[in-house]
């Protein structure tokens, strides 16, 4: 059976889109610059949006809820700024133990659970995201980066 990459992004595991993704990108003509910056974005996007589909709390940049994982939102978080909101939101969700900064209800914000963050800490740090002042901006050469790589990943899905 022949399923949508919508299918493929709510009901399959970060690997098989991992897996399905690099499969995709080995048949495009990329510059391997590029190429090589495709599968970090997406195993750490997905390292927190996995979570967050299987916790049925999945929302954008500007907090609003979403029912399904869809490739519209995961596109949002390719944007360097909007991963380091969604950083800094799931940082305060976890220390207030319910989903922080977003059109939730307090109800379905109390069903948060905790969300480990190290992969996307690492990644953030790596492109000289300040992680402890959200409002210390990062270099904008690492944003047009991502742009690029958003723009690939747009492509593949």
């Amino acid at each position: 059976m022949i399923r949508t990459i919508e299918q493929i992004l709510n009901t399959a595991a970060s690997e098989e889109i991992v897996k399905l993704i690099d499969a995709n990108l080995a048949t495009k003509n990329e510059s391997p610059f590029w190429a090589e910056k495709v599968t970090p974005l997406v195993k750490v996007i997905l390292s927190v949006l996995i979570p967050l589909r299987e916790q049925h709390l999945l929302f954008n940049p500007e907090g609003k809820p979403y029912e399904a994982l869809t490739p519209e939102l995961f596109l949002r978080y390719t944007d360097l700024a909007n991963l380091k909101w969604l950083a800094f939101t799931l940082q305060k969700s976890n220390d207030a133990g319910s989903l922080q900064r977003t059109k939730y209800s307090e109800e379905d914000a109390g069903k948060y659970q905790s969300i480990e963050l190290g992969e996307l800490a690492g990644y953030l740090s790596g492109y000289v995201v300040n992680l402890e002042d959200e409002w210390l901006d990062f270099p904008i050469a690492h944003y047009n980066v991502h742009i690029g790589v958003g723009d690939i990943i747009k492509k593949l899905l």
